[in-house]
């Protein structure tokens, strides 16, 4: 029983059956991070990163030594052949926004092949809004593939989708679904049945939530290129802000000119005091993904047990750090969030409340008590406040602390009367 948390017995009970259930998949998730420690390790030795690396550049940034070596460090860690790392990107929105709009032209097309992207990235688009500047204001025709009823890629259809696509757009995780999500064996795949048709395509990977969780990334697989940010997985909690693109050389080239302007591109962009936050988060990164990953496996694991549907089910191999919890009301999801903030190390007195967020079309509640704000590698939860009425669990710096948080989730619950003990 916990000295510092009111937990109920029962619920403490059915916790040491989850930890012993998720002793098989909590192995394969620890051989799997010291896997990527080690290919972290050889990518900072290989571009010998030194102390100057660590010092940040004001101004135009002119051959700021820290910024170039963090994206060659990040380049052989993904097997890239180039990287744009900058804390200047605000968002994973924002970094994947600079790569289609910095690969994508008049009269271009993009097939995303996952069916609707993620919330946020639908204005950018054209799937919302109007005369606004989306991709579709611009001349660029956007299509989407929609999914298997089991919610995978409908690799049967994707041949006729991608004829003629200049990108090929696959979003990794499974955003507000309750689809799988994609693994790199299967991206692989999709590299393989797009080339036959289309060998000239750009396959792009929002690998949001992905990082680390397998062996290998999108680009070690012949995706071109794949983006993500550092308030998620490869920050590892330390990074303050940022996200990257990865893959190709011109193609980052092409995005750096989005980024900055063009004839300049990687050239410029001071790094302030952001490089050392940057390389020290990378390089916790496999560690503080393992303990995201199985936080999420415990998490699967309780509420399964509790008689939740999850998603995916805790013995099921992982592809990222997201595990969706059906609840069924929103009575429960808001209690749920309510015990995720409680157990948090920043603001775990305030109480979450549903709101308007922008770039979303319902109410969402959002639990995130974090050093950084917003960042979905440090333990929160969030819901959008319609059907599936699922709340989508994600990170855990550290595996101790994010089953308590998950355990407390459940305690608000019992509390409210929504949960059967």
């Amino acid at each position: 029983m916990s000295e510092f948390f009111k937990i109920d017995p029962r619920l403490e009970k059915l916790a040491e059956q989850a930890e012993a259930l998720c002793a098989e998949p909590f192995e394969r998730v620890e051989a799997i991070r010291a896997y990527n420690e080690e290919k972290v390790l050889r990518a900072f030795l290989d571009n010998r990163v030194s102390e100057i690396h660590l010092n940040g550049s004001t101004g135009y940034g002119y051959g700021d030594l820290g910024r170039e070596t963090l994206d060659a460090v990040y380049a052989e860690a993904f097997g890239a052949e180039d990287a744009l790392v900058r804390h200047s990107f605000v968002s994973g929105t924002h970094a994947l926004s600079v790569a289609l709009f910095g690969v994508l032209r008049m009269g271009d097309t993009i097939v995303s092949v996952t069916g609707k992207p993620y919330d946020t990235l639908e204005e950018v688009v054209g799937l919302r809004g109007k005369g606004n500047g989306s991709l579709r204001d611009f001349g660029v025709d956007y299509r989407e593939l929609g999914l298997t009823p089991a919610g995978e890629i409908d690799f049967g259809a994707v041949p006729d989708a991608v004829r003629g696509a200049k990108v090929v757009y696959l979003q990794r995780s499974r955003g507000y679904s309750l689809r799988p999500s994609i693994g790199v064996e299967t991206i692989g795949r999709l590299v393989e049945t797009v080339r036959r048709v289309n060998p000239e395509a750009v396959i792009m990977v929002d690998n949001c939530y992905g990082e680390f969780v397998e062996k290998r990334e999108p680009t070690q697989t012949g995706a071109d290129l794949v983006i993500g940010s550092l308030i998620k997985n490869p920050g590892g909690g330390i990074a303050q802000t940022g996200g990257y693109i990865a893959g190709r050389r011109d193609l980052v080239e092409q995005c750096s000119y989005r980024l900055t302007c063009v004839g300049m591109g990687k050239e410029v962009g001071c790094t302030l005091n952001q490089n050392r936050p940057m390389y020290m988060g990378f390089f916790w990164a496999p560690g503080v993904v393992a303990n995201a990953v199985k936080t999420s496996i415990f998490a699967a694991c309780l509420f399964e047990r509790l008689g939740f549907p999850v998603y995916p089910r805790y013995e099921e191999t992982r592809t990222d750090i997201i595990a969706a919890l059906k609840l069924g009301d929103a009575e429960r999801l808001v209690a749920f969030c309510q015990g995720i903030q409680s157990g948090s190390p920043v603001d775990a007195f305030v109480s979450p409340e549903p709101w308007d967020m922008p770039g979303y079309d319902s109410k969402v509640i959002m639990a995130a008590g974090a050093f950084t704000g917003g960042a979905s590698i440090e333990l929160s939860a969030d819901a959008p406040l319609k059907e599936p009425y699922a709340v989508w669990l994600q990170g855990g710096l550290t595996y101790q602390t994010g089953k308590t948080g998950v355990l407390l989730a459940a305690q608000s619950m019992a509390e409210k009367g929504l949960l059967n003990l």
